[in-house]
């Protein structure tokens, strides 16, 4: 398919340029009027977010804009580096109450929760202000690591797993969003991956910060240490965005506040965020999801009373929100008619796909590597972001790729056969007694692929909708992705909860056997024995036989990704550059 080429399209013409450059038919060289598009000047259409952070690049410096990319960037450093810290220490605080099995079961729950929120997040955004939004989210963060400083049962470390990934999320959307206000398209994936690339660091520097503290201190102490950091670091943005919001809205370029009550205020907010949708979707999805988990501690497995009833009322709470969405709801919380765009259909399906086939065998991977090839916390952690690391490490070099040709749809179908390779190598390579080596180069690959197909899916969705619906569009891509990582952590965890306790109990010695619950609980016990004794081998095999079931599983789903992405409009972003200039800002 050839590349639209752009029209004569004027910045004061009052329609989308987007949208007219690409309309949801078939890629042509004339392009239709469309007259449903609004232009993103006309502030009647806009949310008061929206307007507020195009006044704010209206009366800013380029210093300014320099000196917010520069304080994001150092935002996004911390916050990778605690991240890093955080997925280390995961499997030692299970363990701590002898629940390592249920590593997937907790992230499942804040993985769909995670997703939901940032559509209303995607709203709040909108409709208060970027600033609120970035402030929002470092209270979560806050408020999840001090529930794990402080937890003392499994129930709590759950509570505050959903508290700390809603708000990483939500803090990642909000500096996503804001980048894509004060960028335009063509330069917009160059400042997302230079964004990212503090994971090259924290990449290393993450899993031993994390050692060191698990081995000299505890958990506790680095939850708490680095919380702290963020916050600290996180406070020159917020002035930043404060102090020019201020004086826009002394120039008379922000509207005074609405003058509602309170009450009346309450009573819009809740109205407008759809509260309601909210909860139906977020617990559909959640229950229909963690009975893969459940289900083998449940008295009569897949009969199970609560098994059945989590499943049942997972259908009718989605069931439920779809009716309540169409008839009921007075702003909808899902736009599903950014679906009908077949490009942004195929690029959030595609973040699905990629999220839930990689998690399928990813879920317990560092628990892998420290058990079978007897690694420390932080050398498995060193190959497990071998895939992150390459993802990030070749980010920049994408995004100028796409700045000088502005291609985005071909680039992708070149890296899923990348993902493919990478990701089928491991179920050769995953068995014990591998080299630990071409382990670490199957996640190169896999990286390499991913993160290709995730720059050219995002940048794709932003470019299918008008700039006043990018925070949206970046909160449904997130919800695809979130959801697609939980349904991969439930098919991981129903495997592992069902397969490798009775895979345990049949390796071990006949002497060892009533250990099994002991040793399925706690990866401190599965590592108690060295290896090439008969009880660590029995959990190595047990290991083995788990995570190639799960690999298999992952590598099968992919080539759907093929289908996602083929129907894409093959849009050229490079040729927006000179409308979008014209239209808004000082910007990149």
């Amino acid at each position: 398919m050839a590349a639209i080429a752009p029209t004569e399209t004027r910045a004061s013409s009052g329609r989308d340029v987007e949208k007219d450059l690409f309309p949801p038919q078939h890629a042509t060289t004339e392009v239709p009027h469309d007259s449903n598009a609004d232009s993103d000047s006309n502030s009647s259409h806009m949310q008061e977010g929206v307007k507020r952070v195009e006044a704010i690049t209206t009366v800013w410096s380029k210093k300014s804009l320099w000196t917010t990319f520069a304080l994001l960037w150092l935002v996004c450093f911390v916050s990778a580096l605690l991240a890093s810290i955080d997925t280390a220490l995961s499997p030692y605080v299970t363990s701590s109450f002898s629940k390592h099995g249920l590593l997937a079961v907790i992230n499942i729950a804040a993985r769909v929760i995670g997703g939901v929120v940032t559509l209303s997040l995607g709203k709040l955004i909108d409709i208060r202000g970027r600033m609120e939004g970035f402030v929002g989210s470092l209270l979560l963060i806050t408020v999840g690591m001090i529930m794990k400083a402080t937890c003392q049962n499994v129930e709590t470390y759950a509570a505050a797993q959903v508290f700390t990934w809603v708000g990483k999320v939500a803090l990642a959307f909000v500096i996503n969003v804001f980048v894509a206000d004060i960028t335009t398209l063509k330069n917009r994936m160059f400042i997302f991956a230079l964004n990212s690339t503090p994971n090259i660091a924290t990449t290393f520097a993450g899993p031993k910060i994390a050692e060191l503290f698990y081995k000299e201190v505890n958990f506790r102490w680095a939850f708490g240490a680095f919380t702290i950091i963020l916050d600290v670091v996180s406070l020159p943005v917020v002035a930043i965005l404060w102090y020019h919001e201020r004086k826009a809205k002394k120039l008379g370029v922000i509207r005074p506040k609405s003058g509602r009550t309170p009450l009346q205020s309450i009573i819009h907010y809740v109205g407008e965020f759809d509260l309601v949708g909210a909860i139906l979707i977020s617990g559909g999805f959640t229950l229909i999801t963690l009975p893969f988990s459940l289900v083998s501690s449940a008295s009569h497995s897949w009969q199970s009373a609560s098994i059945i009833v989590m499943i049942v009322m997972g259908v009718v709470g989605l069931a439920a929100f779809v009716v309540w969405e169409k008839f009921f709801a007075r702003v909808k919380f899902f736009p599903f008619e950014f679906l009908k765009d077949r490009t942004f259909l195929g690029a959030v399906m595609s973040h699905f796909i990629v999220f839930m086939t990689t998690f399928v065998w990813d879920a317990y991977y560092s628990s892998y590597l420290q058990v079978v090839h007897g690694l420390s916390i932080s050398i498995a952690n060193y190959v497990l972001n071998a895939y992150s690391l390459t993802s990030y490490f070749t980010g920049p070099f994408i995004a100028l790729y796409i700045r000088y040709t502005g291609h985005v749809k071909y680039p992708a179908l070149v890296a899923i056969p990348i993902y493919l390779l990478g990701t089928a190598l491991i179920i050769y390579f995953r068995v014990p007694g591998a080299q630990v080596g071409y382990l670490a180069m199957c996640q190169v690959l896999v990286g390499f692929g991913v993160g290709m197909i995730g720059q050219m899916a995002e940048l794709i969705t932003m470019a299918s909708v008008r700039h006043q619906d990018v925070a949206v569009a970046l909160a449904i891509y997130g919800l695809f992705g979130s959801v697609g990582s939980s349904v991969g952590y439930a098919v991981a965890g129903g495997i592992w909860t069902n397969i490798l306790p009775e895979k345990l109990y049949e390796f071990l010695p006949e002497d060892s056997k009533n250990m099994t619950a002991a040793i399925y609980g706690d990866i401190n016990k599965q590592m108690a024995e060295p290896i090439g004794t008969p009880i660590r081998d029995a959990v190595i095999r047990a290991y083995g036989d788990v995570m190639r079931k799960m690999v298999i599983v992952g590598s099968a789903l992919i080539p759907l990704t093929i289908l996602c992405v083929i129907i894409w409009r093959n849009i050229n972003v490079k040729k927006l550059e000179g409308v979008e200039k014209r239209a808004r800002g000082t910007v990149f």
